[in-house]
């Protein structure tokens, strides 16, 4: 398949785009600011942000302008690292060459911006090829979510996930196990990007194969471990909770696997349950143990990812689990579609135009018989 073919049908005209950019641009200051902090998040570890806080502007720019441009040569291949280097001596180096009968003109320092905007043309090409494969892969990902509210008698259901960048390390999941029980999970895979989110579906994928199979929830979830482990890398675990809900039942069986305890919310009260087992993908032998709850009518079950708590606004603050817990109780008359809906929709401001750090995933459950 030719990939250019179909990109040139369907390329717009430049001059509409320019248009489009100009109308979407609300606050170029801050969009500036925003893509400035990236930048030095990106080329720059923790220490040397530290750093450069505690230095005086003039130093402060100085150093920064070295670390940026030294981080980024370092991120580049041996060829174009060295055309970079070449073009950007030319470019504050050269001299241009006239002739005057003729007025033939050549400038060097044209020669040193026009290796540069080649290497630019190179690393664009790069990073489209590679949004194509990620844009692909969180298609897939796409296609493996299920409905957001799934139908089960006796409850009412939503489940939401949002990936941070392209692909996500989260997993949420509904599965009709038979006509009387249904599986609920939400996991968080450690790391982030493409290694995460391909660990994410294999999780997935074992959950799925073994949830029908007649094990109890003990042994499904051992199970599961031990694929787990086996199958993913060295020191990479994953967070789970598994949630198995009998029809007409007000009995929730569950198995919390190194994740964030689930809340309870009756009335306007909000309650945490315990915690439990280590997370999957640790210790491949171990033992699970789970915990079986009730719920009344109109009592909910939230459970949640660290995304939505550690969500952080433009000036670096976190979203919190006190603010998290005012939302739930706030929209605690809502059913769980309004409530999961108002409350990202709440989170999302919260962060404002600041980039997202982390996947936000939640699951609510709402007894209604």
């Amino acid at each position: 398949m030719n990939n250019n073919s179909n990109f040139s049908k369907q390329e717009p005209k430049l001059r509409h785009t320019i248009r489009e950019d100009y109308k979407n641009i609300n606050n170029l200051g801050k969009d500036l600011h925003r893509e400035y902090k990236n930048l030095n998040e990106f080329y720059l570890d923790s220490d040397k942000r530290k750093k450069l806080a505690s230095l005086p502007f003039y130093k402060r720019w100085i150093y920064q302008t070295g670390w940026l441009f030294k981080s980024m040569l370092l991120h580049l291949t041996p060829i174009r690292r060295t055309m970079v280097l070449v073009g950007t001596f030319i470019l504050f180096t050269g001299s241009g060459l006239t002739v005057n009968n003729n007025s033939v003109t050549f400038n060097e320092s044209l020669l040193g911006g026009l290796i540069i905007l080649f290497i630019l043309f190179l690393e664009l090409k790069d990073k489209l090829l590679a949004r194509h494969e990620l844009e692909a892969g969180r298609k897939v990902q796409q296609a493996l979510m299920p409905e957001q509210n799934p139908e089960f008698p006796g409850w009412s259901i939503w489940l939401f996930t949002r990936p941070a960048n392209e692909v996500g390390g989260d997993l949420v999941d509904y599965l009709r196990i038979s006509e009387t029980k249904a599986g609920l999970t939400i996991a968080d895979i450690a790391g982030k990007g493409l290694q995460a989110a391909l660990l994410t579906s294999k999780l997935q994928s074992t959950i799925r194969a073994l949830a029908g199979d007649g094990f109890t929830l003990p042994e499904f979830v051992k199970k599961t471990n031990k694929i787990f482990h086996r199958d993913s890398l060295p020191n990479l675990f994953a967070s789970m909770l598994f949630i198995q809900l009998e029809a007409d039942s007000n009995g929730i069986e569950y198995i919390n696997a190194g994740h964030f305890p689930p809340l309870i919310l009756k009335g306007k009260e909000l309650f945490e349950l315990e915690k439990g087992n280590p997370a999957i993908g640790i210790i491949p032998g171990i033992e699970f143990d789970s915990r079986t709850i009730e719920l009344k009518k109109d009592e909910i079950l939230i459970v949640y990812s660290d995304g939505i708590f550690e969500a952080r606004n433009d000036s670096g603050e976190f979203l919190g689990m006190e603010r998290f817990h005012q939302l739930i109780k706030y929209y605690a008359d809502k059913n769980p579609v309004e409530m999961g809906n108002s409350i990202i929709s709440q989170v999302e401001q919260f962060i404002g135009g600041a980039s997202a750090s982390d996947d936000i995933s939640m699951i609510i459950l709402k007894r209604i018989e």
